[in-house]
């Protein structure tokens, strides 16, 4: 809402509809941020009380608040800017989860904004990102989450979690790069990139079809470099490599070829409005 006569109609509708579905009118409240940062902190930790984390991811890039591509350290932290401020979210990323004696891999998301970071949510499980957490640090996330919920004490410590090199994964979809609308179809070529230091998680080959009933998500592309500016140039060499073609099917490849090209993104610039303004 930006001004009162929009919080008041916000709020009866809100009301009403909460009325509606649970029979209680309660409206949580939050502040309103036009074009945050959306950072998340990878944290481990065990039944025995003991939690770490594994540094921090950038997600800013979104479209219908659904991320497209997210890298591993953010470039908000890059060459130690704003190290204070990362450190307080390690920080409040493990408070948070020794709040409730939480045991396994999970992630601590916040909105950044005006040099300080807000709260969002934690997710008790592993993201769709996390093997960007995986190619900077070495820990196996899944593995632990394994023996976490085994059991198993966690040994790792946090001085020993090393940040090596940067990387980035893109998220490719079904759809049009520009509305953001399933495309849906056959796939007639996939021919995926044999790059080093790309590694490519699908579930589809050509022949098969992208119905309209799921999520078009159709690939992960993921890629570790020595820095962010090697890593991007490995992503770019991906995407171009990237075949995937059919008749009516449309990919979101084109998109990531003008996302790691933009100037705003080289620069780490990013919020989560950057899509917006690339493709209006």
């Amino acid at each position: 809402a930006e001004n009162e006569a929009e919080l008041d109609k916000a709020l009866r509708t809100c009301g009403d509809r909460a009325r509606a579905a649970f029979g209680v009118e309660a409206v949580y409240l939050e502040r309103y941020l036009d074009a945050p940062r959306h950072v998340e902190v990878q944290i481990l930790g065990d039944s025995r009380g003991k939690r770490l984390h594994l540094f921090d991811r950038e997600c800013s890039i979104q479209r219908r608040h659904q991320k497209v591509l997210e890298e591993a350290g953010s470039p908000l932290f890059l060459n130690g800017q704003n190290a204070e401020l990362q450190q307080r979210m390690f920080t409040a990323a493990l408070a948070a989860a020794k709040a409730f004696g939480y045991a396994n891999a999970g992630t601590v998301e916040f909105l950044v904004a005006d040099g300080d970071f807000h709260f969002i949510e934690m997710n008790a499980r592993l993201q769709v990102e996390h093997p960007v957490t995986e190619f900077i640090t070495g820990v196996d996330l899944i593995g632990w989450q394994l023996r976490i919920a085994a059991g198993e004490a966690l040994d790792l410590e946090q001085g020993a979690v090393r940040r090596a090199g940067a990387a980035i994964q893109l998220r490719v979809y079904a759809e049009d790069p520009v509305r953001f609308l399933p495309r849906p179809g056959t796939i007639a070529v996939w021919e995926e990139p044999r790059i080093e230091g790309v590694r490519v998680d699908a579930g589809y080959a050509a022949g098969q079809t992208v119905t309209p009933f799921y999520d078009p998500l159709l690939a992960k592309i993921v890629v570790h470099g020595a820095d962010r500016d090697d890593a991007i140039g490995r992503a770019l060499e991906a995407v171009e490599a990237f075949r995937i073609e059919g008749e009516k099917l449309q990919t979101n490849l084109d998109l990531h070829r003008r996302i790691l090209q933009s100037e705003t993104f080289r620069a780490g610039a990013l919020d989560t409005r950057f899509l917006e303004r690339l493709t209006t």
